[in-house]
């Protein structure tokens, strides 16, 4: 049976516990998501029920299907890129890199798509769901830079006014329907193929390879730590389930529920950039004793 931290509970009890919990085990597979980037400024998706604050993301069928659909992501990216990529690394990024360098954790496995845990010092770190650092084209499968081609939208949409804009997740942002149709989306420069940035849409699987590079990490370690993630997709709650039916402990840290709280042997709801670091403390203080 789970042992849950009410969010009433003070912070420095939840910090304590997955102290203890971390302390406990040797190699511990982390799972971060959105819970761990909103400390950069970076919006989430659902509320602490989990469930949707806002539309849905857009969907793979959607995206290469709909010309209409295609030119509102590129408008809307253009707009939400220049303060996403400002985004810098926070407590909780910085905590789980102490924890790779010094402490149990083994493996960092990331929902997110902004680089962040990498910026902090875990660049073994797997973007299970992509990187929006780069753009592939669909077409011929160049690659190319996502700041680099910010620019080749610029150039392409002169005198362009997207209007009042509001920050969403992952980049995106809120603006008028008008400005989105009279957006110029970008396609490639060498076949004239439609763009996508290199990430994981509703719709699409995680790549086998990378997906198999997590499965066998996980398979390596004797715990499971999942922080700033309800779990509510798939692709991140197969790694809670697979951790509990081979036997190894769960612990998640999040603010709400989770879709894997049934499973979990330690639930902790906080705010996860402090309990990370004062867990992280906690053990660096421990060590300098030993």
């Amino acid at each position: 049976m789970s042992s849950i931290t009410p969010a009433t509970q003070p912070q420095a009890d939840a910090a304590t516990r997955l102290a203890d919990f971390l302390q406990r085990h040797q190699r511990v597979f982390v799972l971060t998501g959105a819970g761990c980037s909103t400390g950069s400024g970076i919006p989430d998706y659902r509320d602490e029920a989990g469930q949707w604050k806002r539309p849905a993301p857009v969907t793979w069928q959607a995206f290469t299907g709909d010309p209409v659909v295609y030119r509102r992501y590129w408008a809307r990216s253009h707009v939400g890129w220049p303060k996403f990529v400002q985004a810098r690394p926070n407590v909780a990024h910085h905590a789980l890199a102490e924890l790779g360098r010094d402490g149990p954790v083994d493996i960092l496995v990331t929902q997110n798509v902004d680089g962040l845990h990498q910026r902090a010092g875990s660049p073994e770190a797997i973007d299970l769901h992509g990187n929006l650092e780069a753009v592939v084209c669909l077409g011929c499968g160049a690659r190319g830079d996502r700041d680099a081609l910010q620019a080749v939208m610029e150039a392409a949409n002169p005198g362009w006014d997207p209007g009042p804009a509001a920050s969403a997740p992952d980049g995106d942002a809120d603006i008028a329907s008008h400005a989105e149709a009279a957006y110029h989306p970008p396609l490639c420069a060498i076949c004239e193929g439609l763009l996508k940035p290199d990430v994981v849409f509703f719709g699409e699987n995680v790549p086998r390879d990378r997906l198999g590079r997590a499965l066998q990490a996980l398979e390596q370690t004797d715990a499971m730590l999942v922080a700033g993630s309800s779990l509510m997709v798939y692709s991140g709650f197969r790694f809670a389930r697979l951790a509990s039916e081979a036997g190894k402990p769960l612990a998640i840290l999040n603010r709400g529920a989770t879709r894997a709280d049934a499973l979990a042997t330690l639930r902790l709801d906080g705010e996860v950039g402090a309990t990370l670091q004062q867990a992280a403390g906690q053990l660096r203080a421990t060590a300098e004793l030993e």
